[in-house]
């Protein structure tokens, strides 16, 4: 298997991103490969830990991209005339069957218009969506769209579901994943047309389409452990994945401010280091690694344009399980093999 990383994307690029791949090098079986500047790449290696790049692991290599597209970059643009940019010829790569996963920290918008143009999408499925996954009392909770398609119709909020239950199923072995509707109410006609269309349609097909839905979560319940997948546009979701974020961090700096306010909280903080490092984990977003882009044909992961060493690590491991566990297949074979018909009934509805 092959990992193929953007080194230059990102907020924290290359260097988090080498740092990262040398920290999974050894942690997973594939062979991973840093697109970039191989002279910038290179030099970053020699300084970081006095090797060359072979001495560190035969299975690290590099690709080497002269370009990078930039954050301010139009995504469009980009794409079309950044040709020799790592995440172009990154996905280039992948297309033509040179790698297993693409990885970028990049430019979201140019990730997902890479994507879906240079990559393909899966036929059957109207709009790709990003799943990132969160933590959730003795599980984790994937949430899509979380951040691709701000506008959406009820028949994405279906696909998106389906998608869903195959990750969940293919990836972390849940057998009948329970997929939640978020929306400001339980009840059936709470929310807004999005919303209440997209109900109705979840309720009429979810039988055919083996979607275990259990209808609408509110927020607060979403990390209940009760819901393995919660479904919403990509506004709705972004805004919420980086509430959640934002919480996270405010929860593991209060507590240590806490711990830390005098001597007596220092002590008799001790017997309970633990369970707080324990739950300090927990809520560390940086152990759930990137948004998985669903519905293309191939593999890639977005990671958090603010990444450092310890996601990309982690986004590394994620992305090998993601190709180990044949989800793109599986989606694939779910879409593509659907009777035509049935799809262009349920757009017409929609």
């Amino acid at each position: 298997m092959v990992i193929l990383l953007d080194a230059m994307g990102g907020d924290n690029a290359p260097d988090a991103n080498i740092k990262g791949a040398v920290a999974a090098i050894n942690q997973i079986e594939a062979e991973v490969v840093l697109i970039g500047k191989e002279d910038v790449i290179k030099s970053r290696i020699k300084e970081l830990y006095g090797k060359e790049i072979s001495e560190i692991s035969p299975r690290l290599k590099i690709h080497h991209a002269e370009e990078t597209i930039e954050m301010e970059d139009i995504p469009t643009v980009a794409i079309k005339h950044k040709k020799d940019s790592s995440m172009v010829v990154g996905f280039n790569m992948l297309k033509n069957g040179e790698g297993d996963v693409f990885i970028s920290a990049g430019n979201s918008g140019a990730l997902l218009t890479g994507a879906t143009l240079l990559v393909g999408r899966i036929k059957g499925i109207d709009r790709p969506a990003l799943a990132g996954i969160l933590p959730a009392y003795k599980s984790r909770l994937l949430l899509i769209d979380c951040g691709s398609n701000t506008n959406c119709k009820p028949i994405n909020l279906l696909q998106f579901a389906q998608m869903a239950t195959i990750y969940l199923h293919n990836t972390l072995g849940i057998e009948n994943p329970r997929i939640g509707l978020l929306n400001i109410g339980t009840e059936e006609t709470k929310g807004n047309e999005l919303t209440k269309e997209a109900y109705k349609l979840l309720k009429e097909k979810s039988k055919e389409l083996g979607i275990n839905f259990i209808g609408n979560v509110e927020g607060r319940d979403a990390f209940s452990g009760k819901v393995d997948a919660i479904v919403t546009d990509g506004f709705t979701g972004n805004v919420f994945l980086k509430a959640v974020e934002g919480l996270g961090k405010l929860v593991k700096r209060s507590l240590k401010d806490s711990i830390k306010k005098n001597i007596l909280s220092m002590i008799g903080a001790i017997p309970t280091l633990p369970a707080i490092n324990r739950f300090a984990k927990m809520v560390d977003y940086k152990e759930y690694g990137g948004a998985l882009f669903l519905g293309v044909k191939k593999p890639v992961v977005k990671a958090h344009g603010s990444s450092d060493e310890k996601l990309f690590e982690f986004t590394l491991k994620q992305a090998e399980q993601f190709v180990k566990n044949k989800a793109v297949d599986s989606m694939i074979e779910e879409f593509e093999t659907k009777k035509e018909s049935n799809k262009e009934e349920i757009i017409e509805k929609n």
